[in-house]
């Protein structure tokens, strides 16, 4: 390297007396230096660079086709969410008609079993203080009853001397042969 940069500084200091050489003049040579560079570039660098564009191309229908397809594929996606959605939407609408329907059937029913369980207490309500009515009066009876005999034995008792009481038993016992013979 330091062999080729020190024959090219030479070849720049030599005279110009009909040898090669370079021209330092920038002006001079400007536009011979410029067609120089870009028919090299043109000739060395057509194929890098169609090469570099082709690349480049391929990559790009690559994205492309690869964009497409997925954009394909979102909106079959999509289809496919709506077909869903959609679906249940319908869903959604029937249970809310089928649960209202469903609700009120409920409240119904419920309605109706509270008016019958209070029919059937107002029912056993009333069967039933009849009935309690009846065994408080039948217990204040046998009370009374049961007092009524206290006293009467005690009032029996008290005046009953054997006489009268032999009297008593013998006109009960006729009382009961009476009886006897009405219903033979």
């Amino acid at each position: 390297m330091k062999n080729l940069s020190h024959f090219l500084l030479s070849l720049a200091h030599r005279p110009s007396d009909g040898a090669f050489g370079f021209n330092t003049d920038i002006f001079a040579t400007n536009l011979i230096n410029l067609s120089v560079v870009l028919g090299v570039l043109i000739f060395f660098g057509k194929g890098v660079l169609s090469d570099l564009l082709d690349n480049r191309k391929q990559r790009i229908l690559s994205t492309i086709r690869n964009s497409e397809e997925l954009r394909a594929g979102a909106l079959e996606q999509i289809e496919k969410a709506r077909v869903r959605l959609r679906k249940v939407e319908r869903e959604a609408d029937e249970f809310r008609v089928n649960g209202y329907s469903e609700i009120e059937r409920q409240k119904v029913n419920l309605i109706n079993g509270a008016y019958k369980n209070l029919e059937q207490l107002e029912n056993d309500k009333n069967e039933s203080i009849p009935l309690e009515q009846q065994r408080a009066i039948n217990q204040v009876q046998q009370r009374v009853f049961q007092q009524a005999l206290k006293g009467a034995l005690g009032t029996l008792n008290s005046c009953l001397n054997g006489e009268l009481h032999l009297r008593t038993i013998l006109a009960n016992i006729g009382i009961l042969d009476s009886m006897k013979e009405m219903t033979h």
